[in-house]
């Protein structure tokens, strides 16, 4: 399988490489065009309709019969697929179907708390809208998407930049008409208005302080391009 890259660079330095007679990178087939990372369409935010058990930010409704203090609950999936309930305290729910966390609560009640506990466990809302924020942040998780979000306002969710987060190093991975695309971005850049601050969609995966990513970006454009533009990459895969 050959992995094909399609570089989108915005300026005309970056664009005259495209007439090269040796691929960037190494990579053959590289080209080089002008744009920056496009907005995704409608199937790519909403994606496929399938069921991967309970994900973070799921709400559900638990009920244990008989037991008026613990029926009808409410809970949230925090970003780390875990929940709190009465008595048992933190479980980690994640992946799992509405069947397996009725079991889990009923283990831990049973015997020190209810006798026999019977236990319903229902999803309410499922948090189809969000976001992965990964690497050197605060706190990595999934979070939802609410209105229009940024990248500044993605990271700052999650509790902003580590202390050995790299500013200069934060890629965004997106799907845009079914194919993968990433884009390296410089936060510090940003934050000086030499670019505006990119819109995130739901599905995007935000990744900071990835040095792999670094080192992929290094090695086709050089560093020095990542002051003033953002650097887009399709990643497409062919058999």
């Amino acid at each position: 399988m050959r992995i094909h890259l399609l570089i989108l660079v915005a300026g005309l330095a970056l664009a005259g490489c495209a007439s090269t007679p040796d691929p960037i990178g190494g990579a053959p087939g590289l080209q080089v065009v002008a744009g920056d990372l496009p907005p995704p369409t409608t199937a790519d935010v909403t994606g496929a309709t399938i069921s991967y058990g309970i994900g973070p930010f799921d709400t559900l409704t638990i009920d244990v019969f008989g037991i008026p203090e613990l029926s009808e609950r409410t809970v949230k999936v925090d970003a780390n697929g875990q929940i709190e309930f009465p008595l048992v305290g933190t479980l980690n729910v994640a992946g799992l179907e509405t069947k397996d966390v009725s079991s889990l609560i009923e283990s831990r009640l049973r015997g020190q708390f209810v006798r026999d506990p019977d236990v319903t466990t229902s999803l309410q809302d499922t948090a189809s809208r969000s976001v992965v924020v990964y690497g050197q942040v605060g706190q990595p998780g999934v979070y939802p998407v609410l209105g229009k979000s940024t990248l500044m306002k993605s990271i700052a969710t999650a509790r902003g930049l580590s202390e050995f987060a790299d500013s200069e190093d934060v890629v965004v991975f997106r799907t845009v008409n079914g194919r993968r695309m990433a884009t390296l971005y410089n936060l510090h850049a940003i934050s000086r208005g030499m670019y505006a601050d990119p819109a995130i969609y739901p599905n995007d995966t935000v990744v900071v302080g990835e040095s792999r990513s670094r080192r992929l970006f290094d090695n086709l454009v050089g560093a020095a391009a990542l002051i003033a533009t953002p650097i887009t990459i399709l990643l497409q895969q062919t058999l």
